[in-house]
């Protein structure tokens, strides 16, 4: 039974969801990376390649992975923070309602409260990337070897400094509109996709 197979492991999805979430978002960190330029500048293909290939020439390939840092900050404790506490909410509506199964309203319920968590705790780390990557832009823009990036640490304490810390929670309910019912709706098809699979392989 489904209860049965949780409590000793319980930091197993918090470690799975972390370094997963790590792999994927540093392989497709360049992907990213295309995609925001073409909406800030509105390059055409070719530009863009060539750009890109202007920009690998000058400073090699990890030009490709600008912005990484910040994106693994958000990202990672993300995952791990969803996964962890998705496992436990349904874990715990599933004893207090006595069922051996999660239901369709379990697995949502707990998708879009670990998501809403989970977004919450990692806004911050959003709210740095997003400034980031608006140096990042403005550099490539104005190419002025004067004007440096700043580091994660330093975006922080500007944001701080200008708007206090509630200034790190900028966007907070957009975000949750955002990420709570995407979160319940991925997990929940995820789920029943699983069930479904399972249930058609027992009656081969």
């Amino acid at each position: 039974a489904f209860i049965n197979k949780l409590g000793d492991n319980d930091y197993i999805p918090l470690i799975a969801g972390g370094i997963a979430r790590l792999f994927s978002a540093t392989i497709i960190s360049p992907i990213e990376m295309i995609r925001t330029r073409m909406q800030s500048r509105r390059l055409t293909y070719t530009e863009l390649l060539a750009r890109i290939s202007t920009g690998v020439s000058q400073n090699g390939w990890l030009s490709l992975w600008k912005g990484w840092g910040p994106t693994i900050l958000r990202d990672v404790p993300f995952s791990a923070l969803y996964w962890y506490n998705y496992e436990y909410f349904k874990m715990s509506l599933c004893k207090k309602s006595s069922s051996h199964e999660p239901t369709f309203l379990i697995i949502f319920s707990s998708g879009a409260a670990a998501g809403s968590i989970a977004a919450t705790l990692t806004l911050p780390f959003d709210v740095i990337k997003t400034h980031r990557q608006t140096e990042l832009w403005e550099l490539d823009i104005i190419h002025s070897p004067q004007k440096k990036t700043r580091s994660i640490w330093e975006v922080m304490k500007r944001i701080v400094i200008e708007n206090g810390f509630t200034g790190l929670f900028t966007g907070i309910i957009p975000r949750l509109s955002k990420i709570a019912p995407a979160c319940a709706i991925m997990i929940s098809t995820y789920e029943y996709g699983k069930t479904f699979f399972r249930r058609l392989n027992k009656d081969k």
